[in-house]
């Protein structure tokens, strides 16, 4: 029975409601069972009144209504992963979780067409489970697993980026439920890849943090497993080198170019000193300053093409040594993948994280990170940059630690930590970032509560005001997630 001296009765009578559309295990309401629901992935905690859980459709059309009605306000969760505390409730209470974990019974593969009609629900390994028996896989490499309605909600792009593109580039249609008319169905479940009636409304939804209707279903295009790839971790002469290899991997192997990866020494050091699994790659030789991870890969028959990959790369490679390359370690691509994966595990090790999810104009890359090492150096010399990111698609995490002072040499020298500061350090960076640089503050974690302040310093009037009145529109009580786009 669900009573409590805390609820009030309009309060307990949406809940009863909710929990005849839900049944018992669909409705979540003691703080136990709720506790995993409001803890961000890396930020936030909060509180919630209660946990929805549809498995259908249906269901979460009926919670729509029954909340709008109510006046209750929804914060949308599908796997949690997010670094920016958008799907994760605040401390006022005042939100109900609408979780779309258990929205994932439907995956319906069209080998013909490469494309996939899938529940929001699902995440990204169980679509490509279903999807590997066919040949297909979707192209997001990303550290975590998301569910698919999370990484439209975020737009996400991954290490892959350069060639399969973002979400954004390999959503077919999808379809959503609206806050106004409450409940009411958008239904854009297409597979084409071509079809010029009329405005993209999909395109409302890719990137919105959830905060334009809830995304239940999506059709997505997916693409050939590659028979074969080619991996490599390259040291390049200098920063400006970084440029030069990837300009020449763009000339002679840009159809086989997928991934283009920075790794500083300092983000390098810290996955070995921690993840005792993982051994130095360039041993006997000391750790470089900066590598890059690159690789090469693709669908077609080696034997029908009588290209072999890695001996492309080598090939390449040895071209550029002692001009643009000082080393490289080729082949044993599990290997060196695990080292790009697992720098964000490392770095939490290290102390606290200040995450920064940049990107710029490629071009901009070895200037901006002179100055931000120069930055950090002067003003923040405690502070251990250990960053990383995606070189080929203008993407950076210009990743930070405040290091465990007790653990740390010169401990003594370490100020505890300090969240003013730490906000400091990020306005500062982004001031760099966007107003020097004309980048982003956020290139693909989208926008939450944790850079909502930024999203309004950066983002243009007339951008905002239009943002605003479009959610606005769609969600006149403002009773969904906890991001505002309006001035």
């Amino acid at each position: 029975m669900l009573t409590s001296t805390t609820l009030n009765s309009q309060q307990q009578a949406l809940l009863a409601a909710l929990q005849d559309v839900l049944g018992s295990h669909g409705l979540l309401t003691d703080a136990s069972d709720c506790a995993r629901f409001t803890t961000g992935a890396r930020y936030g905690q909060g509180s919630t009144l209660a946990v929805l859980r549809p498995d259908t459709h249906d269901q979460i059309v009926e919670c729509v209504r029954l909340c709008t009605d109510a006046g209750q306000a929804l914060v949308l969760q599908g796997a949690n992963t997010g670094l920016v505390a958008a799907s994760t409730p605040d401390a006022s209470g005042r939100f109900v979780v609408l979780s779309l974990e258990r929205l994932k019974k439907h995956i319906e593969v069209d080998a013909i067409n490469r494309s996939v009609t899938v529940d929001a629900g699902v995440s990204l390994q169980e679509l490509n489970d279903a999807l590997e028996p066919h040949g297909l896989f979707f192209p997001i490499d990303l550290g975590a697993n998301p569910s698919i309605g999370g990484m439209i909600a975020a737009n996400t792009g991954g290490a892959r980026l350069i060639k399969y593109g973002d979400v954004r580039q390999n959503l077919l249609g999808l379809r959503a439920v609206l806050m106004h008319p409450a409940g009411e169905v958008l239904d854009l479940q297409s597979a084409l890849r071509k079809n010029n009636t009329g405005p993209d409304l999909k395109q409302l939804f890719i990137g919105s943090s959830g905060a334009y209707g809830i995304i239940t279903r999506a059709v997505l295009q997916v693409h050939r497993i590659p028979k074969q790839t080619a991996t490599a971790l390259v040291v390049p002469r200098d920063q400006a080198a970084v440029l030069e290899l990837l300009s020449v991997l763009e000339r002679d192997c840009s159809e086989f170019l997928t991934a283009f990866e920075g790794i500083s020494g300092a983000a390098l050091q810290a996955v070995l000193k921690h993840i005792p699994s993982i051994s130095n790659p360039f041993a006997p030789e000391p750790l470089p300053d900066y590598c890059v991870l690159l690789e090469l890969a693709s669908t077609a028959d080696p034997q029908v093409t009588g290209i072999d990959l890695e001996s492309v790369l080598m090939r390449c490679l040895e071209n550029l040594f002692g001009d643009v390359v000082e080393n490289a370690v080729v082949g044993r691509g599990k290997d060196l993948w695990r080292i790009r994966h697992a720098i964000s595990e490392a770095l939490r090790h290290e102390g606290k994280m200040i995450a920064f999810d940049i990107s710029m104009p490629r071009s901009s890359f070895v200037a901006f990170r002179d100055e931000g090492l120069a930055l950090m150096a002067e003003k923040y010399p405690w502070i251990k940059v250990m960053d990383f990111g995606h070189w080929a698609d203008g993407g950076c995490h210009f990743n930070m630690v405040w290091p465990i002072a007790e653990h740390a040499e010169a401990a003594h020298s370490i100020p505890t930590y300090d969240a003013q500061v730490v906000q400091q350090i990020r306005t500062e960076i982004y001031d760099l970032v966007v107003n020097t640089y004309q980048g982003s503050f956020s290139a693909e974690h989208g926008v939450g509560p944790y850079n909502l302040d930024f999203y309004q310093r950066y983002t243009a009037s007339a951008s905002r005001k239009l943002a605003g009145e479009l959610q606005m529109m769609l969600d006149p009580q403002r009773l969904l997630g906890l991001t505002w786009f309006g001035e």
